[in-house]
């Protein structure tokens, strides 16, 4: 896929792509948990000069390009505590010659880290200089700029420098019972009118407001307020209850602790890819709000 952002299943639905009503029970499916790490680290081999190289997700840009194949790059076109961590990346990452993208967790030298919403509590102390939990890999010919997504299958091994944390999860076949719900979404869609991508985003924006605020969606408001239709409302509410069906059928199998607060909770969420697409799969009302609300500690 197309190097973009992963949206939500119940979002995809507004401008009414309505893949995702196959993508839920598809049998054949990768899945991955998503860390609540931060910033974003993409390393690798460059294609456009065969170097290694070390970024945010800015590497990505079309115009205003930051990779960095030295430290004198970084401190040119990075500063303060991203600075400091990409320093510390190209220092300590393996080498390959894949395009591979994680998020960081922090360095070593503790149990306890909080990149971001979610504190992890590790069973022992690290020692290796840096974490970071990979999740991506790219394929890009020529430039990063046309690079393409894949989810990253295979294990990488971690070294004495850096530990690369991906947590263990399985999801269990066998959903017929969301595919009965996903063929009732599929009727009640027919009496949808759909909105452009424009108007997508304002009900996207309406509806993390009630989210960030701990308040019910309310499908007669938002339908007034954004001039849609008020069935599309009810779809995505529709879509939000086959999702969190879908978690009963997602086991972790990894030893690492998650609190939001004081309050212990699962990892961030998940994302899940096959031939439908790649869609993640988070509580929207505990981690999405958590997420707005938390003042964010790197």
């Amino acid at each position: 896929m197309k190097n973009t952002h992963i949206e939500h299943p119940e979002d995809s639905i507004l401008t009414g792509d309505l893949s995702v009503l196959d993508w839920f029970a598809e049998q054949d499916s990768i899945i991955s948990t998503k860390i609540d790490g931060a910033p974003a680290i993409v390393w690798g081999c460059n294609p456009a000069n065969g170097k290694f190289f070390v970024g945010t997700k800015s590497v990505f840009n079309k115009v205003k390009i930051k990779i960095n194949h030295s430290h004198e790059e970084i401190d040119s076109n990075h500063e303060g505590k991203v600075a400091r961590i990409l320093h510390a990346c190209f220092d300590c990452l393996p080498r390959t010659n894949a395009i591979i993208q994680g998020d960081f967790i922090g360095f070593g030298g503790s149990d306890t880290y909080r990149p971001n919403t979610i504190t992890y509590l590790f069973p022992e102390i690290i020692t290796q200089d840096i974490i970071v939990a990979p999740h991506t890999i790219y394929n890009a010919l020529d430039d990063l700029r046309d690079a393409y997504a894949f989810p990253l299958t295979r294990k990488l091994k971690t070294t004495k420098s850096c530990l690369f944390v991906q947590p263990e999860v399985t999801l269990y076949p066998h959903r017929e019972d969301l595919q009965d719900m996903c063929n009732f979404a599929k009727q009640m869609a027919t009496l949808c009118n759909f909105v452009s991508a424009r108007k997508a985003t304002q009900i996207k924006k309406e509806l993390n407001a009630y989210i960030r605020e701990g308040n019910v969606i309310d499908e007669n408001e938002i339908a007034e307020k954004c001039d849609c239709d008020i069935n599309l409302l009810r779809l995505w509410k529709l879509i939000v209850s086959i999702k969190e069906d879908l978690f009963q059928f997602i086991q972790e199998e990894d030893e690492i602790g998650c609190l939001i607060g004081n309050e212990p909770t699962l990892h961030e969420g998940y994302v899940i890819h096959n031939e439908f697409g790649s869609f993640k799969v988070v509580d929207r009302e505990e981690f999405s709000r958590a997420n707005f609300t938390l003042a964010k500690s790197w």
